[in-house]
């Protein structure tokens, strides 16, 4: 079971951004906040509350950019998502829809954030 997981991001204020907006529909939140000190960049911890799971830091971006994706409770969710993070600036890189070549009730929808990482809501129960 993976604990967390994270990706740098060019401008963490614009990224923090982007994700509050992004993952709101889904439940996250930002968590944990740390400004930058001692040597480290700002970094935040975005997840459902008490628990996160994501963390971005500023930072040279990954290259090439990472793939993460966030379970959604429903389609309805995965829609939210897109709607949302295409709102918060994000490019689409896949519109909310089945794909049947994952498994049959495979909804996702994917996202490329201001750094280039794809970001993807999925839910993988029939409507």
């Amino acid at each position: 079971m993976i604990d967390h997981t994270g990706v740098r991001v060019s401008c963490f204020e614009t990224s923090k951004t982007f994700y509050q907006r992004a993952l709101a529909p889904i439940g996250y939140a930002v968590v944990e906040e740390h400004a930058a000190a001692n040597g480290a960049p700002p970094f935040a911890g975005f997840g459902e509350p008490e628990k996160p799971d994501f963390w971005i830091a500023e930072g040279q971006a990954n290259r090439p950019p990472i793939h993460v994706a966030f379970r959604a409770a429903n389609r309805a969710l995965v829609d939210a998502f897109y709607t949302a993070a295409i709102a918060a600036g994000g490019r689409d890189n896949g519109k909310p829809g089945l794909r049947p070549h994952y498994h049959p009730n495979y909804y996702g929808a994917f996202v490329l954030d201001p750094d280039g990482h794809n970001i993807e809501a999925v839910c993988h129960t029939s409507e």
